[in-house]
């Protein structure tokens, strides 16, 4: 009888090409995915500390308050020269307010949450296909297991069977290790995200709000 805490013990003491070799075929994609979600993982979240380092939030309200004071043109050079998004997407809407305030909002705002979305799609893929690949590993291994059981002699398919049980649990790990750990970056970036969308719609308020005041100060 084979002992069922042996495959435990054969993976315990393996390095990591051990496991990976011991995890069979199935590691092969499971690796190309961890790669991709690693490079996707590391690029946005650089992306976010670059952001986080250009955000100027005093610029957005000065730029505010000027086109409160009716100084339009000086809250627009305010604004060119900031790095801030939101301060860049209060430029294009003020240099376009002659034609369309709310369009020239909303197509600024899209380009700038183009670029915090950017490689969310792919990570979430990473998430979802990685268990899912475990899941395939898993099945091939014991695909394997139980294709040494059909001999009859299970002493002398004991590696076999043993091979074919650490081949599931190793896929598995993986997969599963995968998608944990590239959970936590993506639930980050979604939330980056939506706080970036709160902040250009504070700022769409505020700023609809001042240009309403004026007009009907004007009237």
């Amino acid at each position: 009888m084979i002992n069922a805490s042996l495959p435990v013990a054969l993976i315990m003491n393996k390095s990591a090409m051990e496991l990976f070799e011991a995890g069979g075929p199935i590691m092969w994609p499971i690796l190309i995915i961890s790669f991709i979600g690693v490079t996707v993982a590391v690029e946005r979240l650089l992306f976010i500390i670059k952001e986080n380092a250009s955000r100027e939030p005093e610029v957005v309200e000065k730029m505010l308050e000027r086109v409160e004071n009716r100084d339009v043109e000086g809250a627009i050079e305010l604004g060119k020269k900031s790095r801030d998004s939101v301060a860049r997407i209060v430029t294009y809407a003020l240099t376009h307010k002659d034609s369309s305030l709310s369009n020239a909002f909303i197509r600024a705002s899209n380009q700038e949450l183009n670029r915090y979305q950017q490689g969310l799609a792919t990570l979430d893929t990473v998430i979802t296909a990685a268990p899912l690949l475990g899941l395939l590993g898993t099945v091939t291994g014991m695909m394997r297991t139980f294709g040494s059981l059909g001999g009859g002699d299970i002493a002398a398919a004991a590696g076999t069977i043993t091979g074919g049980v650490a081949e599931a649990l190793i896929a598995t790990m993986c997969g599963l290790g995968i998608a944990v750990t590239g959970l936590l970056p993506f639930n980050y970036l979604n939330a980056r995200t939506e706080e970036a969308k709160h902040e250009i719609a504070d700022a769409s308020n505020a700023l609809e709000l001042i240009l309403k005041k004026a007009e009907n100060t004007v009237s």
